[in-house]
């Protein structure tokens, strides 16, 4: 069996994302986003997603790459921060820019993965994509966001067992806070899109949130998948 979480990176950046979000999630494939506690629309977005008990809510750490000796301080901090906004615990932890798979900080994100029972992203039985993304080497590449590239990503990357995609939708906002941003639109289109949605359907592949893994009896919250290759991170 193929089941299948699409997680929207980067919940509370920005209002516009936090939209687009719940958009691709009330009328798309997203099953799951990864809140960022640090930002302006964090508490908006935390607020609006009690609206959606379906969506899977995680923690999206961002993590002092300038200062890798307050990691653990951190990660306590944001993980405290997410229970305050969310009233509960995330269903899984990942990190902006991935930046959890760096080795400075890795042992104490799996520490908590392992204390809490939660799946870290890329280092547990769930199978990590990081390809629907349209930037590479700096460059703007939206051909692979588009339909037909996610379709291709179903074929190439979904096996037997379960499989997270992650993805960016959202609206983009005057003076928008990344260069990550008419990007956004055009996942969230392409989440949205009904070729998507019955190519998903066709491929016999279940859409899952991250609260259904106890049910399947996959999750092994911080196991260290790093002997097993992994995707490449952004």
């Amino acid at each position: 069996m193929k089941w299948l979480i699409v997680t929207g990176d980067d919940f509370g950046l920005t209002p516009g994302v936090n939209r687009g979000i719940l958009e691709a999630h009330r009328l798309g494939i997203l099953t799951s986003a990864s809140l960022m506690v640090n930002r302006p629309a964090s508490e908006a977005a935390a607020i609006l997603a009690r609206e959606y008990p379906a969506l899977s809510l995680g923690l999206h750490l961002e993590l002092p790459t300038d200062h890798p000796e307050r990691g653990d301080a951190e990660i306590e901090r944001q993980v405290t921060r997410f229970e305050e906004l969310v009233g509960g615990h995330p269903t899984h932890l990942d990190a902006h820019h991935n930046a959890h798979h760096d080795p400075r900080f890795l042992p104490a994100v799996l520490a908590w993965g392992r204390r809490t029972a939660l799946p870290v992203r890329g280092h547990s039985d769930v199978s990590h994509v990081s390809k629907f993304y349209g930037q590479w080497g700096g460059e703007t590449h939206l051909e692979q966001i588009g339909v037909e590239s996610l379709i291709r990503l179903l074929d190439e990357e979904v096996r037997s067992g379960v499989t997270e995609l992650a993805c960016h939708p959202g609206h983009v906002e005057s003076g928008f806070p990344s260069s990550y941003a008419a990007e956004r639109e055009v996942e969230l289109r392409t989440l949205c899109d009904a070729k998507v949605r019955q190519a998903i359907v066709e491929r016999e592949i279940e859409l899952i949130g991250f609260r259904e893994l106890a049910r399947l009896g996959t999750l092994r919250g911080g196991q260290d998948r790093s002997s097993r290759p992994q995707v490449s991170s952004r």
